[in-house]
């Protein structure tokens, strides 16, 4: 079977997150030695791609049951004959679970061979195939239509063309090349397109490139949560705080029935443009997406005349979510995270100032979310116990919903907190 590593991160980075994890109140409960198990089987499961692969159904153009039915066949294509399920999020109806299978064994490695970085080998591990500027490597006799062995080069000392590499390196899988190694690395200007494609990947996952577009959004699972937990009706006013690529959007106005308006804000152009292909390829007139850096959103002027653009007037909407840019430690699969221990503590100040913009700009008893994908104390249990001790006006709101597994803390905020993308759920005095 494949050898999974643990997430490689920086000593004094895995020593940051050891000291909030096994914090005094978790060691009295466990035991050390049951903390550090528990611990260290954290940071082995990042390594890993999630158990299934979440699709959200756009309901606003077709019925779960429709798009679960092409999905279905379309998977059928792709698996040469294996049955591969499909089944319904029993909370979220319009989630789609599609079962990963592996890590899968007896996979005969072979002489050939291509490296690829680790981006793209965490893609590869979630079902995609290798594109060309993902392969830093290959073996000097490979040939377009070689079966080869594909692996990732998950600390980045692999130099480009290497013709072979024996630094740390994790098997993904075989495939075969669609173009020769003279052609990948012939000084032309940069291909693109597929240049491995995998057919004998470790960790089955479908591959979801232009895959029924207008009708599925590839999102993952807690990503999916946070619109539920938002909870928006029809004909409210909503705040994206940091929206881009747009999955939560999307799912705002998918949700809201495409009635009201949600404005989602982002400071990069190019992420704009992203969200409005998003929306217009879903069929979603609601949504208003500007280039506009969020801690700024606030209209200090209140003479001034935006005519509905940003920056807004305090209490101008009724729920704001917040997905705040955060250190991304909880996304998976990542098997080495190179941050340095500042990096990983650089967001908490940014995250801050948005918070406090947010909560400006709701409305009494509207409905503030905040969410990162990290596993920080810092990014998270830390931020709502800051929020709530700056912001008497918030009130913690427990949920409902949706996600079985929650984390225990110091801080005693589990009502608040979800594993793997925390979230704050809370709702404006009136």
């Amino acid at each position: 079977m494949p050898v999974f590593p643990k997430i490689s991160l920086r000593p004094e980075v895995e020593n940051y997150l050891k000291e909030g994890f096994m914090n005094k109140e978790v060691i009295t409960s466990l035991g050390k030695q049951e903390a550090e198990r528990k611990f260290q089987t954290l940071l082995h499961h990042l390594s890993h791609p999630p158990s299934f692969t979440t699709v959200r159904v756009n309901t606003r153009l077709a019925s779960v049951e429709h798009v679960k039915s092409l999905l279905l066949d379309e998977l059928q294509k792709q698996s040469n004959g294996l049955s591969v399920p499909v089944l319904q999020h029993p909370d979220l109806q319009d989630v789609l679970l599609i079962p990963v299978i592996g890590p899968r064994k007896n996979i005969k490695k072979q002489q050939c061979e291509a490296i690829v970085g680790a981006q793209c080998g965490n893609a590869v591990l979630r079902g995609a195939h290798v594109y060309v500027p993902g392969i830093v490597s290959a073996s000097k006799f490979m040939k377009a239509g070689d079966v080869i062995s594909v692996y990732s080069d998950i600390k980045g000392k692999c130099k480009k063309g290497a013709k072979e590499f024996d630094g740390t390196k994790v098997f993904l899988g075989n495939g075969i090349s669609e173009l020769s190694r003279k052609e990948l690395f012939s000084g032309l200007p940069e291909l693109k397109g597929i240049g491995i494609r995998m057919t004998e990947p470790v960790y089955l996952s479908p591959s979801f490139d232009n895959v029924l577009p207008s009708y599925l959004f590839l999102q993952n699972l807690p990503s999916a949560v946070v619109a539920h937990v938002l909870n928006p009706q029809p004909g409210e006013k909503i705040l994206d705080l940091c929206a881009a690529p747009g999955g939560k959007t999307t799912h705002i106005a998918a949700l809201m029935h495409d009635q009201g308006e949600v404005i989602a804000l982002d400071k990069i152009s190019s992420k704009v443009e992203k969200i409005k292909q998003n929306a217009l390829l879903l069929g979603l007139n609601s949504i208003r997406a500007f280039c506009f850096d969020g801690t700024k959103a606030l209209q200090i002027e209140m003479f001034e005349d935006t005519e509905g653009n940003p920056p807004f007037l305090p209490e101008s909407f009724d729920r704001i979510l917040l997905d705040a840019p955060c250190s991304g430690m909880g996304q998976r699969p990542n098997m080495a995270c190179t941050w340095t221990l500042k990096e990983v503590t650089s967001y908490q100040p940014l995250q801050r100032k948005l918070f406090s913009v947010a909560v400006q700009l709701l409305k009494p008893g509207g409905v503030l979310v905040y969410s990162t994908c990290t596993i920080t104390l810092a990014e998270n249990e830390e931020q709502v116990a800051w929020a709530l001790r700056t912001f008497p006006c918030l009130q913690l709101q427990p949920q409902a919903c949706l996600i079985i597994v929650t984390l225990r803390t110091k801080m005693r905020l589990t009502e608040a907190m979800v594993l793997s993308i925390p979230h704050m759920h809370a709702k404006a005095a009136q």
